[in-house]
Parts: structure tokens; sequence; C-alpha cells
């Protein structure tokens, strides 16, 4: 989750907030990949949750990554709660959730490179400590009350707000994992173009990555739990927003929308300060009840963005968040999936070419089924299995246009990274389907073995 904002002067008018996601307008050959993805620690001896202190515990993990590997430490209230080295960072989720937030980088092969150094020095550190990490979408064993809490100011108010607007925000804290990318555009209408195709085809990536059948021990009755999480979370900063496909959508209407989403904190002095359910326009009448005759900085407009939690979400770049977390081998294979959609013309045309005519229904349809049946749903004569196979061809067809050679050249283009996701097609078996297999078959409904045969 993100880290506090800083710089940026006052705000002196609604239209500097439009501005300010303009600015993330960038020529083509200036577009960048940025990937995040999360994963869940644990001790290797009792398979719990790793707390934030003690010798086998996030702390420990933190510093032994900043001591062995030369990360800068980022504190707060005095304790290390990520790292940064090098446009890169390592942050942590409420329940210890451990998340690289990749540097912007020019293609995949940059990206995965970076994802793997990432996770062996991960591994070698927790190696020492007697602790391993798993990639999945939720925490399949772990109650809500044996997830550790972070000492981060941010978790605390927002952990007291969710069962005011949800039935689940806490479980969304603290016993979920993603893997996302972060994309760039070149303008308003490529904005526009391409967050209708991410909004629209999120529920693909959904059923493609599909990671988290299991909750308390035992099947939850959906592919991806996750997904289901975020359906009854907070409809003021959920879903799948409807306006972005209204005729005029623009830069403007993100800003009226966020603007309408609650707030959840103000961030001055190193202390977050809250702002639960108050709202950003009264803020910027000088009228915020917690801060009263304090006007906003640009950098509370971009925390506050990162407050809104759609299926894709616009900053200065877009976020595809759809994805379940998952085992190694497929990390790459999800920016893999939208450098291959967004960052060619033609393949963007295609991928919108197949969504454009599907109404909103059957948009939150198509995201509903994902949860459930993964590949297998299907809403309004739409069958996710299909579209799938068009979208991962497209993104095949977007990579090779791309051209990007990797390996010294040994390798022509980016598509290899495709090869999970192919695989799933090819068999039918998302991740989630192989874990129930395993589930009902040789573990013989123990699912402790889950840590041994999955963990990174």
């Amino acid at each position: 989750m993100s880290i506090p904002q800083t710089g940026g002067g006052p705000i002196e008018s609604k239209a500097q907030l439009a501005e300010y996601l303009a600015a993330g307008c960038k020529p083509k050959d200036q577009w960048r990949i940025g990937t995040e993805h999360e994963k869940f620690g644990y001790c290797r001896d009792t398979l719990n949750p790793l707390p934030y202190d003690g010798p086998r515990s996030i702390r420990a993990v933190l510093e032994g990554l900043r001591d062995r590997y030369g990360w800068a430490p980022v504190l707060e209230a005095g304790h290390i709660i990520g790292l940064e080295k090098d446009g890169a960072n390592v942050s942590l989720e409420p329940g210890g959730q451990l998340e690289l937030s990749g540097a912007p980088l020019e293609n995949i092969h940059q990206t995965c490179d970076e994802v793997n150094q990432h996770l062996r020095e991960v591994r070698s550190v927790a190696e020492g400590i007697g602790v391993e990490f798993i990639g999945l979408g939720a925490a399949p064993i772990w109650s809500h009350e044996q997830m550790p809490v972070m000492p981060k100011g941010r978790y605390k108010l927002m952990t007291d707000y969710m069962d005011r607007v949800g039935t689940m925000g806490k479980t969304m804290m603290y016993r979920t994992c993603t893997v996302q990318v972060n994309l760039d555009f070149g303008s308003e209408a490529d904005m526009v173009q391409k967050l209708r195709v991410a909004l629209a085809l999120q529920p693909v990536a959904t059923a493609l990555f599909a990671n988290s059948p299991f909750l308390d021990g035992k099947p939850n009755g959906h592919k991806s739990w996750r997904a289901r999480v975020w359906r009854d979370l907070d409809a003021a900063r959920t879903g799948m927003l409807p306006f972005v496909f209204e005729d005029g959508f623009g830069f403007e209407a993100w800003v009226e929308y966020a603007l309408d989403v609650p707030m959840y904190f103000v961030y001055r002095d190193g202390k977050y300060i809250d702002a639960l359910g108050q709202s950003f326009r009264d803020f910027m009448r000088g009228e915020l009840p917690a801060l009263p005759g304090q006007m906003p900085t640009l950098s509370d407009w971009a925390d506050h963005l990162t407050t809104i939690f759609p299926e894709a979400r616009l900053k200065k770049f877009i976020e595809m968040r759809g994805a379940d977390g998952g085992p190694w081998r497929r990390l790459c294979a999800l920016p893999a999936l939208w450098v291959g959609l967004c960052y060619d013309q033609s393949a963007l045309d295609a991928a919108w070419d197949l969504a454009k005519g599907w109404d909103a229904e059957t948009r939150d349809g198509l995201r509903l089924a994902a949860s459930v049946d993964a590949l297998g749903g299907a809403y309004g004569g739409v069958k996710l299995y299909d579209i799938a196979r068009e979208v991962v061809a497209i993104a095949e067809s977007g990579l090779k246009a791309r051209a990007c050679p990797g390996a010294g050249g040994l390798l022509p283009d980016e598509t290899h990274f495709l090869n999970a996701l192919k695989e799933t097609l090819e068999t039918g078996q998302t991740p989630a389907d192989e874990l129930l297999a395993r589930y009902h078959g040789d573990w013989q409904g123990d699912l402790s073995r889950i840590y041994a045969d999955y963990s990174y």
C-alpha cells in the first residue's frame, strides 16, 4: 500500500487537481512498467504468520534486506516500515504482507529480473531466520485474530473505519495479497481508452490469476476469494466505475468522482490525522473538521487518490488491480498481459473492440463470475474462458509488435512471459483449480500441506 506523498504546493483551484493527473501524460518512448506484488510470510516451524517484532519477524526481514543488500530504511514513529533503493521500495501491508513496488522500467525483461532479484534477496534473508514466504490471493488457514498488525498509523485508521462501510474491509487488509502492474498513458484520450479496457477486462485477469480458493482452513466456494472480498468492502471507493464509460469522461470526471470519495486521513509532520468519512471538497474550502482553517496541498490530493480502490485506478498512471497474488513463475505474466494489451495501439484497439459492446450490468456480472468460477464463469452470453483466449492472443500480438529483445538478444520479444497464461488456457486449470485438486486429492483435506508445496 502507498507510502505518504511529499512535496506539492497549496491547492488554489479545482483545475489543479485535473492538471495533477494530466501531468502523467508522456510520449510513448517514455512509457514505463511498474510492478507490485505481495506475499505472506510465516514461521517455518509453526506455520503461523510473522509478527512485526522478534527474531523471526517482519522487522527482522526488513533489517536483513537493509543490512545485506543496501536498502535504505523507511521509518514511521521509530519503526522500520519499509525500504527504498534505485526507484523501488519494499513496504508492508496491514497484516505484514511484504510488498515490492518496483521501479519504473522499460520492458518486462527488466521487471522480471527485478522481481527475481527481490525474491532471491528475501529468500536468502528468510532462510537464515527460519522464515518462508508464499504467494496466494488469500491466507488459507489463518484467522483474522491470528494476523499481526503493522505499526503504521494509516492502517489503524483504516481498520477502525472498515466495519462502518462494509463487511470485508478488514479481511482485505489483513488476509489478502495481489499482484499489480502500473502503466503510463500518452494523452487524455489514450488514458480514457486504456482505463476503459483495464476496467472492462479486469475480470479476465481475475479469472486467469485466480488463486484464493481457501479461507479459514477450507474451500470458500470461490476461485478468487480476494475478488469476492473487494465486492463488499466500501461501495464508495470500489467497483467497476460505470461513469468511466460515459461520453465525455476524462481527467475532470475522475476528479469529480475522487472528490466525492470519503477521506481517510491527512498526513502532517509524520502523523496520520483522522479525517475518516470527511470530504475533500470541504478541505478545498478550508472547512475540513480534522484541520479547520487549513487548505490542502497537492501531496494531500496524491494521498487521497491512494485511498480509492476500484478494479483499475487512475493516478499519474493506471493501476491494474484485479489479480490474486501467486507463485513465483506467474509474477511476470501479469505485466506481460497488460503491457501487451496497452502499449501497442493495434492491440489496444482490438482489446477495446472485444469489450466496447458490454453494458455496466455485463461488466459487473463478469466481475462476480470471475470471483466465483474463474475461467468457468460467464454472464450475459459472454464466457470468460473464450474472452481470455482472445485477450491473451491480443496481448501476444502486442508484445510481438513491441519487439523488445532480452537475454542479450537471444529472446526477440517479451511473449514468453505469457507462457504461464497459455498453459492455463490449454489445461483450463487456473492456480485455484490446481489447489483445489490437490486439496481433494493427494493432500486429503490437509490444507497445511500448501505451505511446503507452494512457498517461494
